[in-house]
């Protein structure tokens, strides 16, 4: 039988990039949007706090961009504040290489089992999706879901009673499969 497992966001993740006021090293976002038009060229952030001081910083989402290119939709979100859209945006790694940022997921996301885990069976076949792209270690993923500790899913590993056709070293942000052999 297979188990299937799912990682998803909880929150907005953090912002990692430097901040001007304080220095400190994580903005947080709470899906704050500050739109700006000139004429017919519109300017789009999204807004952040820094969490040692509280500056805030604008993200930039469209710069310069003639109004009528623009979906309607993308800035009717706009507008509304849309935590879903921010969301979206921190994803695109077009947005994040334009402000120079990197996303610091800790404590942004949970492991979804579907109930407590049979570990009495002698195979577990367990599938692992990923609601947004969360770059999580699989030690880990593996390690909170089967309630081990990360040092015994390693040994399961290099014993080789837990196989994966991923690479469980470093870190996945895209589903797989695993099997457990007791």
């Amino acid at each position: 039988m297979l188990d299937n497992w799912l990682v998803a966001p909880t929150c907005l993740p953090l912002v990692s990039r430097r901040c001007h006021a304080c220095a400190a090293k994580r903005f947080r976002t709470d899906g704050r949007f500050r739109v700006n038009a000139h004429h017919k060229a519109i300017d789009a952030w999204l807004l952040a706090l820094c969490t040692g001081c509280g500056a805030t910083t604008k993200l930039t989402v469209l710069e310069r961009v003639d109004v009528r290119s623009v979906r309607p939709d993308l800035l009717d979100r706009l507008h509304d504040n849309d935590a879903a859209l921010a969301a979206e945006l921190l994803q695109d790694p077009l947005v994040r290489r334009r402000n120079r940022i990197a996303l610091d997921w800790d404590g942004a996301w949970r492991l979804d089992t579907g109930g407590p885990v049979r570990t009495d069976r002698e195979v577990i076949d367990v599938a692992v999706r990923f609601a947004a792209r969360i770059p999580v270690r699989p030690v880990r993923l593996i390690a909170e879901g089967l309630g081990l500790s990360r040092a015994e899913v390693r040994r399961l590993v290099t014993d080789g009673k837990l196989v994966s056709a991923v690479r469980l070293s470093g870190r996945l942000s895209e589903g797989f499969t695993f099997t457990l052999e007791r």
